[in-house]
């Protein structure tokens, strides 16, 4: 059975775009570099050729896994209204006992946005905000105990 991915569309089509242009530009790019590097002589020594190699070894781990994204990418709806968490928008909370707010991206790691840190919707917290709404506290099971905190915001 295949994993399944929870991605907005926004994710969806960016991981796409980025999986088509390395199977075609990519790996286009990458042989002429390996093709360059072979020309220069001895294999054994030949600096350029291995790391064109190694680049062309990365390269294809991002395919494989891109590739594995988007065939298992389950779409989801942007919320439309900022009413509870859900996979996708940006929630800030507060710790019980601190007056610091954290604002975290719920959703994959794929998801990311510049400022803001991701959290999977099935570690602890994640799980435990699922649903709520603002001004709801949950509490979910940390390693050092259970600990509370209050959904203070809730974006898109």
């Amino acid at each position: 059975m295949a994993n399944t991915y929870e991605l907005s569309q926004d994710a969806y089509d960016r991981l796409q775009s980025e999986y088509d242009d390395l199977t075609t530009r990519g790996r286009i790019e990458i042989a002429k570099k390996i093709e360059t590097a072979r020309e220069l002589g001895d294999l054994s020594e030949n600096g350029d050729y291995h790391a064109a190699k190694e680049e062309q070894g990365k390269m294809e781990g991002r395919i494989v896994h891109l590739g594995a994204l988007c065939e298992g990418a389950v779409i989801v709806e942007s919320a439309e209204s900022h009413d509870e968490v859900r996979t996708g928008c940006v929630v800030s909370i507060r710790y019980e006992g601190d007056d610091d707010i954290e604002k975290y991206l719920i959703g994959s790691i794929e998801e990311r946005r510049e400022g803001v840190t991701v959290m999977s919707p099935g570690s602890p917290l994640g799980v435990a905000l699922m649903g709520a709404s603002i001004d709801d506290t949950v509490d979910f099971k940390a390693p050092g105990g259970v600990l509370k905190v209050t959904v203070v915001t809730i974006e898109a």
